[in-house]
């Protein structure tokens, strides 16, 4: 039951190209955004189409993946957690983010 704790499972369409950031050793990180679309007719029976928006995160060799294959449009699925952080913007205000942070990664579509 461990296993199940805290995962998250999406498959979207990436809504920018990637922003890969070299980090002091070598290591990198991926930020990137995920549309997913999900439909549901309302009461008076019309379909109606809602997008959301995620923000995805990725270290090491899958942002290495993401650098190499992953751009604008393309169709993937991600597997990780739900992770909220807070930090401080340049006006000193307090902002909250939440984020999946990604442990794969699977390219679909062409």
């Amino acid at each position: 039951m461990n296993a199940m704790r805290n995962k998250v499972q999406l498959i979207g369409h990436v809504g920018n190209d990637p922003e890969i950031k070299n980090l002091d050793g070598g290591k990198k990180v991926a930020n990137l955004t995920i549309a997913t679309n999900d439909t549901y007719k309302n009461e008076k029976g019309e379909k109606v189409e809602q997008t959301e928006w995620h923000k995805v995160v990725a270290w090491g060799k899958t942002a290495e993946i993401i650098e190499k294959y992953v751009t604008k449009g393309k169709e993937i699925a991600i597997e990780g957690k739900l992770t909220h952080r807070s930090y401080e913007d340049k006006n000193g205000e307090k902002r909250y983010i939440t984020e999946v942070v990604a442990n794969d990664i699977l390219l679909l579509g062409k």
